[in-house]
């Protein structure tokens, strides 16, 4: 059986990733309860590509 609750799986995708011209993506899952937050996360993780910290926002 499933769980039930307000936890949901979100894609975390790096918005500097994409300017910069280089191939690949940088993306993270990690969970949020959608209750408490209802807009869309923004984290700062770590780009193996760019080899430094860049913000990193919740897709569909």
């Amino acid at each position: 059986m499933a769980k039930k609750g307000n936890r949901i799986q979100v894609i975390l995708e790096c918005t500097e990733h994409k300017n910069s011209g280089k191939p690949g993506t940088s993306r993270y899952i990690t969970t949020k309860n959608k209750k408490n937050t209802t807009e869309r996360l923004e984290l700062k993780k770590f780009n193996k590509v760019l080899n430094k910290m860049t913000v990193h926002k919740e897709i569909k």
